[in-house]
């Protein structure tokens, strides 16, 4: 038979209506009440109706995710948090992938967000970025979250989750440098993602306080893709005089120029060291393993449907700063790089 929110409310020893109350997230219920009823909804196992809620509500019990991005890695690891945190507070998830670059994608995503009657929305790269989206959804009253690239809080920004792009970068240049390379290649992701311009502006900094120069020659432009990857090593590596070491935008860049190399007859990490980033699973399947940068896609995910939640229950305000959680990727160091072939003895 099935647990419905009267048997919970019996339990307990309280009103349906806080019951309800509780589930919402407001503010406003004592600490012992929330306990009770925390404990007879695990007790009971009881799995609220988000569709039932919502019908039966003035208020939204569904959140929504837009996306376009090729990497199916990510949008499975974004899913995956978000699922996490909807579960925890008895939401539902609405998946929406859509391009970012249709002529129409404002009004789309206002159709969506009303159309759903959704409570908010997370919002991830190219989408984070696009003033034009935000601008829209707040004409409409609706809250979002913005996972973006970014290193330091700032008021100018409110709902935001960062991603350190620029740190990380510049830990994975080092690395390199470490090793010897000074002729050193970065394949670049689409331009119209913030994080491609972050971690070349990592890249470049790192060079930069080496005291080398970037060779122009040598910065590739490309897209988040295999194919990228593939196409950009063949052109550095038809260069006279070649990069020892490649830094490519994303770990499925960094195989597809791996793959190259390959066919190249360039030995991996002995001849060429090849780095990643963002520790998706390209950069495991990959022999040598990929040297990256751990990006944990879910946990960011999972901290952005949090904000939104707690951003939007009532009588809940927090400064701007205090809703900018910034995650830096960490560096990994694996198979895929070495020594420079120069400095060995």
């Amino acid at each position: 038979m099935k647990i419905t929110i009267n048997d919970v409310a019996k339990l307990a020893g309280v009103s349906i209506k806080t019951v309800s109350r509780v589930m919402n997230n407001e503010p406003s219920v004592k600490q012992a009440t929330l306990d009770k009823v925390t404990a007879a909804i695990s007790q009971l196992n009881y799995q609220p109706n988000a569709a039932a809620r919502n019908l039966a509500s003035t208020r939204s019990y569904s959140i929504g995710y837009i996306y376009d991005n090729p990497n199916a890695y990510y949008v499975i690891d974004m899913q995956k948090g978000l699922l996490e945190a909807c579960r925890k507070h008895g939401y539902e998830l609405l998946i929406h992938p859509t391009n970012a670059k249709s002529v129409g994608i404002v009004q789309e995503v206002i159709d969506l967000v009303q159309h759903a009657r959704l409570a908010g929305i997370v919002l991830t790269p190219p989408f984070s970025e696009m003033p034009e989206i935000a601008e829209a959804l707040d004409s409409i009253g609706v809250d979002f979250v913005r996972i973006i690239s970014g290193s330091t809080p700032s008021p100018k920004l409110t709902n935001c989750v960062l991603v350190d792009d620029f740190t990380a970068a510049f830990k994975i240049t080092n690395h390199l440098l470490e090793l010897g390379h000074t002729d050193i290649a970065f394949l670049c992701g689409d331009e119209e993602h913030s994080s491609s311009g972050e971690r070349l502006a990592g890249f470049k900094a790192a060079l930069t306080k080496r005291g080398i120069q970037a060779n122009p020659k040598y910065i590739v432009p490309g897209s988040y893709s295999f194919e990228s990857g593939v196409k950009g090593a063949k052109t550095l590596l038809a260069l006279g005089h070649k990069p020892t070491a490649i830094f490519a935008c994303n770990d499925e860049i960094a195989a597809g120029a791996l793959f190259s190399a390959r066919l190249s007859n360039v030995e991996i990490p002995q001849q060429l060291s090849i780095v990643g980033f963002e520790n998706s699973p390209f950069s495991r399947q990959t022999w040598p393993p990929l040297t990256t940068a751990h990006q944990p896609n879910s946990t960011i995910a999972l901290q952005a449907a949090e904000l939104l939640f707690r951003h939007a229950r009532p009588g809940v305000h927090l400064a701007n700063t205090e809703q900018q959680p910034v995650f830096i990727p960490e560096l990994l160091v694996r198979e895929s790089t070495a020594v420079c072939p120069a400095t060995r003895n």
